[in-house]
């Protein structure tokens, strides 16, 4: 058994999130195990930069009201008990709404080269709007 009694939080770096997030590292993916979570906090208007996942990503909210959105323009309103499943390669982003921070915890597995992730733009002021306007808020 390993008892952590610490995990630093840390700023998410601007080449990949748009406004203020904050994350701590609750596992990271190091053989045998390929694990990768972490507990994520978007302050309103905060969100990820489009990106995917080698071998998917589930999002368990924790706090807050947020979006994802994908490529196709499906957008999800999530808030704090719900989790959302994005399935592998699909090109997604997530993040707090305009008005609301929101906390997930985001949950991946590694494909043996990291965690998997594919990180692309950023998500556009005109996207996120539409991405609110879509879900009727």
């Amino acid at each position: 058994m390993e008892h952590v009694t610490d995990t630093p939080t840390l700023r998410a770096p601007a080449e990949r999130f748009t406004g203020d997030v904050h994350l701590n590292m609750i596992e990271v993916p190091a053989e045998p195990t390929r694990l990768a979570a972490a507990l994520v906090r978007f302050t309103p208007g905060a969100r990820t930069n489009w990106h995917s996942h080698a071998l998917g990503q589930v999002l368990h909210i924790t706090d807050g009201v947020g979006l994802v959105g994908t490529r196709d323009g499906k957008v999800v309103r999530i808030s704090a008990g719900e989790t959302v499943k994005c399935p592998a390669g699909e090109e997604h982003w997530h993040g707090a709404t305009d008005t609301n921070l929101m906390a997930h915890i985001a949950m991946v597995v590694g494909d043996g080269n990291g965690d998997g992730t594919t990180w692309l733009e950023p998500v556009t002021d005109e996207q996120y709007a539409a991405a609110h306007a879509a879900t009727g808020r």
